[in-house]
């Protein structure tokens, strides 16, 4: 019996050691929830993740027939490409594009160029075979007019009748020298404008496959300058590589980027965009690299929002510059930006989880001797919040809400609610207002579009139209298309032709 309850015993002391030890946690656990203001600069920060990129680079093509009507290609098929981050010197060995379908285009001007060359062989040849025709002919008339000249002068003697009948003769000899050498003159005209033809025709030709075969001698892609080999990102944000396309009008391979001057490339949510600025200081870190911080600027900022994939918010993009550079530095490397939006001297701030809010919406904190401590709360950041009014800098409050929030019963400072009421009052007339003024469409100035009223091409004061609510007699406006009081709603004239055009 003496050993049982021994035994008893020792579990009891246990069991109170367990809960003395529990209670002694709970406290220092409990020691760990509070905190005291701080006071000093505070910055407002929009923090966004992004990709780094050289500033400027220069682009390696492919091939371009923007100089060339004739060359039709709707892509081109990347068959090769070194790896990206290869490291290559001018004129270096960069890509292969798919040359089968440019191939079986040259083939085929190649035989156009054959059959045109032969045509033009043909036209000269049939060309000076009718030409001798026509010299033949043109001969052998001018012997008529020969003969005939000699029948008439050999009737001399003869009768009027015979005599008249030789003139005649003559004189139709003579004009159809005369209408021969005409045809011929046209005929060989005619002869020397399809040989141009033939002639223009084979040297467009000749030049169309020159082309086609300088072009398809870019189909193997080099370097034109030193420098890193990095992927270009199409229109979707994929990478273009092995198997992508490209178009004769887009026809950039790949990039070789400028180390010397990095950027970051990141996006900013439309709820945030407002307070980025350009020339606004930025924090950029290196995932690769948690313990360097790079110093940095906002260059630019997107006027217009876009919508990534596999997202549902608008997003405006923020181009960040880096002061400094870092061999380090790669492209395509994740960078955490933090841009320092606004920066305030000299303020109280503490923890946002240490600002409850009650159903009324007033804003306070819970204090360590057990009491609620209504504050007036200012700008915010993503860790603090600003304290304007409601704390003291040796004040100690709870980080988070207490384990039983019901015991603070006891509100502290409820001077200041007014306050807080109507500064809520004034941010949701102010809002209010600008949602009004965002949905108001633009003020028209009657029929002229400028100003108002009735100097503005508006009716007279009060908003009626002249006497009666009446136009002038004939439905028409006063002298001058205005009306009264110099309104600036005036007809339509036409408009002279400029120019030589009539």
């Amino acid at each position: 019996m003496k050993k049982k309850t021994t035994i008893i015993a020792s579990v009891v002391i246990v069991v109170i050691i367990l809960i003395i030890i529990g209670r002694r946690s709970s406290r220092e656990g409990n020691a760990n929830l509070f905190a005291q203001p701080s006071f000093g600069q505070f910055d407002i920060i929009v923090t966004t993740t992004g990709e780094l990129e050289a500033e400027s680079s220069v682009d390696i093509t492919g091939p371009s027939l923007q100089n060339n009507r004739r060359m039709r290609m709707s892509s081109f098929e990347i068959t090769d490409l070194v790896p990206e981050g290869t490291e290559v010197k001018a004129g270096d060995y960069v890509a292969t594009l798919d040359r089968t379908t440019f191939e079986n285009t040259l083939k085929d001007a190649e035989e156009s160029l054959v059959t045109l060359q032969t045509t033009l062989e043909v036209t000269k040849l049939d060309t000076a075979v009718s030409l001798s025709g026509a010299r033949d002919n043109l001969l052998n008339l001018r012997y008529s007019v020969e003969e005939a000249q000699i029948t008439l002068d050999q009737s001399e003697y003869e009768s009027p009748q015979t005599i008249r009948q030789a003139e005649i003769a003559l004189d139709k000899a003579k004009r159809t020298l005369e209408q021969a050498i005409k045809s011929y003159e046209l005929t060989v005209e005619q002869a020397k404008s399809n040989i141009r033809k033939a002639q223009s025709d084979v040297t467009e030709q000749i030049q169309y496959v020159n082309d086609l075969r300088v072009v398809l001698e870019q189909f193997v892609v080099t370097a034109p300058s030193d420098g890193m080999v990095i992927y270009k990102k199409g229109r979707d944000g994929s990478k273009i590589t092995i198997g992508s396309s490209i178009s004769p009008f887009e026809n950039v391979v790949a990039t070789l980027p400028d180390m010397s001057r990095m950027q970051s490339k990141t996006y900013v949510n439309e709820v945030d965009i407002s307070k980025v600025k350009v020339g606004q200081k930025v924090e950029v870190g290196i995932d690769a690299f948690p313990g360097n911080i790079y110093s940095g600027v906002v260059k630019s900022v997107a006027n217009i929002g876009e919508q990534l994939p596999n997202a549902d918010a608008k997003v405006f993009e923020v181009i960040i510059t880096l002061d400094e550079s870092d061999p380090i530095l790669k492209p395509a490397m994740t960078t955490s930006n933090r841009i320092i939006t606004n920066s305030i001297s000299d303020v109280m701030f503490v923890p946002l989880e240490a600002v409850q809010t009650g159903a009324d919406s007033i804003p306070f904190v819970y204090m360590e001797n057990g009491t609620r401590k209504v504050v007036l709360t200012g700008l915010s950041n993503e860790n603090n919040v600003i304290i304007e009014d409601g704390l003291e800098m040796d004040d100690i409050f709870y980080l988070n809400t207490p384990e039983d929030p019901d015991k603070f019963s006891k509100l502290v400072g409820e001077d200041i609610i007014p306050v807080i009421k109507q500064r809520k009052a004034d941010e949701a007339e102010a809002e209010r207002r600008a949602q009004e003024a965002a949905q108001q469409p633009a003020a028209r100035g009657g029929f002229g579009g400028r100003g108002q009223g009735a100097g503005a091409g508006q009716f007279p004061q009060g908003g009626q139209p002249p006497q009666g609510g009446q136009f002038p007699q004939g439905g028409q406006f006063p002298q001058g298309g205005q009306f009264p009081g110099g309104g600036g709603a005036q007809p339509t004239q036409p408009t002279a032709p400029t120019g030589d055009a009539q």
